[in-house]
Formats: structure tokens, C-alpha cells, sequence
């Protein structure tokens, strides 16, 4: 076996165990990340909508201590990567309707990532879309960047939610093929069929 075959089982091997017997753990700390994210988009828009706020001023949770962070192109594309990841990687555990919410999810991010890489494009190069003095995306030309990210991010999460509701409540053909711990009564009752 060569290093390249072993690094690519290993890799396997950690997508099925993520996907199996840890995926209950993999999702809670999925969704902590995404919740967390979520809190920061939320803060900002009652800085904003609230408490009247000027938007550059809106930095929500951690932009208040650390103004400097959330001005940073990089970690906008990063969350958004993350959250791209994180969707690629945790979707061999859904099956049936739990598995095509999840799949809703990941194409949406696919272009929210699109979007945030764009936008990290422009920061790096200081070309900045039809000439626009700051870096901006392309559905950003018709609706600002705040309103834009609370909409990207509720049309990822919605599905995402729906998908994990879903596969806590699987059908009898659906627990057949889960290999994780997520609907243990309803799995276990399907095995033993």
C-alpha cells in the first residue's frame, strides 16, 4: 500500500466513523459552530435594526473586542468553507428525505461559498467587482451585504434543521441503512426486523 492509499483509507475510515458511530457527536458540534455563527449574524442585526447602530459599527459578538477580525475577508470565506465541509462530510450519514433536506443545504452553501470566494478574491487583489470600492458578491449588487448573509445563512440552516429532524425520525427503510446512533430505538427496531 502506498502513502497516498493509506492517507485515502485513513480518510475513509474517519468519514465512516463520523458517519457511524460518532455522528450524533460530529452533528452537536456541527451545530454549535453553525449556532454560534448564527448568534454573531443575530447580534449584528439587532446592533443594526435595534439599537440603530450604523453598520460598520455592527460588529456583533466578537468584532465588539476585536474589531479588526471581522473586517478580515478571510474569515468570512473561512466559516463559509467550514460550513461547506462540514455538510460534504456529515451527508453519507442521512438516508432517504433526511438525505435530500441535507443535500438542500450543501448545494445552497456551495454557492454561498462561491459568493464569500469571490468576495475574498477581491480583497486579496484589491480588483473589486465593477469597480465597486469594496469587495462585493455577485447577489450583493442587488441586496446588502448584511440583509444578504441573514438570508444565506436562513436558507442553509432551514434545510439543514428539516434534514436532522428528519433523520431522528426515520422511516423503517431509512433505519435499515443508518450506521449511526442518531434514532436508536427506531434503528435498533428496524435491525431486528
Amino acid at each position: 500500500m502506498t502513502a497516498t492509499q493509506s492517507s485515502g483509507s485513513r480518510a475513509k475510515s474517519l468519514i465512516a466513523t463520523l458517519n457511524g458511530p460518532l455522528h450524533q457527536r460530529a452533528l452537536a458540534i456541527y451545530m454549535i459552530i453553525v449556532v454560534a455563527h448564527w448568534a454573531e449574524h443575530i447580534v449584528q442585526a439587532v446592533q443594526i435594526w435595534g439599537l440603530g447602530w450604523p453598520t460598520p459599527e455592527a460588529r456583533g459578538v466578537l468584532g465588539m473586542p476585536f474589531p479588526w477580525l471581522v473586517q478580515q475577508e478571510w474569515l468570512h470565506y473561512g466559516y463559509a468553507l467550514v460550513m461547506l465541509i462540514g455538510l460534504a462530510i456529515l451527508l453519507p450519514g442521512f438516508h432517504g428525505r433526511s438525505r435530500t433536506w441535507w443535500r438542500i443545504s450543501l448545494i445552497i452553501q456551495v454557492w454561498h461559498h462561491l459568493e464569500h470566494l469571490l468576495l475574498l478574491i477581491q480583497s486579496l487583489t484589491g480588483a473589486h467587482l465593477l469597480g465597486s470600492a469594496t469587495p462585493v458578491s455577485i447577489a450583493q449588487l442587488v441586496v446588502p451585504r448584511v440583509e444578504l448573509h441573514l438570508f444565506y445563512n436562513a436558507i442553509v440552516f432551514l434545510p439543514m434543521i428539516i434534514a436532522m429532524y428528519l433523520h431522528v425520525r426515520p422511516t423503517k427503510v431509512e433505519a435499515a441503512k443508518m450506521t449511526c446512533r442518531c434514532a436508536p430505538a427506531r434503528t435498533a427496531a428496524a435491525l431486528a426486523r
